[in-house]
């Protein structure tokens, strides 16, 4: 296996994991909105339960999910479904980190927040970027 090969079985993977936890994470927001919101850490923090507004934020977690493994699975559409999900996830990441900055939320959010909010942005920034440098004839999985 050549190292491009190895890189991008290491991308595919990592894609495929981030989508199967974010998808996760929106079917449990959906289905459990409340367990949610006091479960997951530094959640119960940003403000009152607000029950639909987890469920539609769910539902945009499940349809992220969906975007990145279609990608793993298509090839030809990664780039796009790639980008539009680090497109949500970046300006996510910003606006916790604008919290923070306002003095909304204390600078120890941001570590809490990392695994869930900013690190998956980092991802999908980073798989973005590789997807549009693969020539779309050999892009195939």
């Amino acid at each position: 296996m050549s190292g491009s090969d190895a890189i991008k079985w290491i991308v595919l993977v990592l894609v495929a994991i981030l989508g199967v936890l974010l998808g996760a994470n929106g079917i449990l927001m959906v289905a459990f909105p409340e367990t949610w919101f006091y479960q997951v850490p530094g959640v119960a923090r940003t403000g009152f339960f607000n029950q639909h507004l987890v469920r539609d934020l769910g539902m945009l977690y499940v349809l992220i999910g969906v975007a990145f493994i279609t990608g793993v699975v298509r090839p030809e559409s990664r780039f796009g479904f790639w980008g539009a999900a680090a497109i949500w996830l970046t300006g996510h990441a910003i606006f916790h980190f604008t919290e923070v900055a306002a003095g909304i939320c204390g600078a120890e959010n941001l570590a809490t927040d990392f695994p869930g909010v900013t690190l998956p942005a980092i991802i999908s920034i980073i798989a973005t970027i590789w997807a549009g440098r693969q020539p779309m004839a050999g892009n195939a999985l």
